[in-house]
């Protein structure tokens, strides 16, 4: 599936919705993708760069979260904002990353 500017940048989970929204569907666009090629049980790592004011200011702006997010399946429109807020702790209790779920 192949997104637009405008399908990647909208109003939605925050703190910066610019810098969480177009990250989460970039993530979860990535892992339904594995899914439909049938790579998912072939993954044992996944290594996300960040470029731009996305490197920059992810973390405060939520960035790094909200790509977690997107990697487990999350939709920036159906998402608990409370999970985004908690993912990154979630993962390192557990040790892993559960995608596309």
């Amino acid at each position: 599936m192949m997104l637009s500017i405008f399908d990647m940048f909208s109003v939605g989970v925050g703190p910066s919705s610019s810098h969480t929204v177009g990250p989460m569907r970039a993530g979860k666009s990535f892992a339904d993708a594995l899914e439909e090629k049938g790579l998912m049980d072939s993954v044992a790592r996944v290594h996300v760069t960040l470029y731009g004011s996305l490197s920059s200011t992810g973390k405060g702006h939520g960035t790094d979260r909200a790509v977690t997010a997107g990697l487990e399946g999350w939709d920036p429109e159906t998402v608990d904002p409370s999970h985004v807020l908690t993912v990154l702790d979630e993962c390192s209790r557990k040790g892993s990353l559960l995608l596309d779920f």
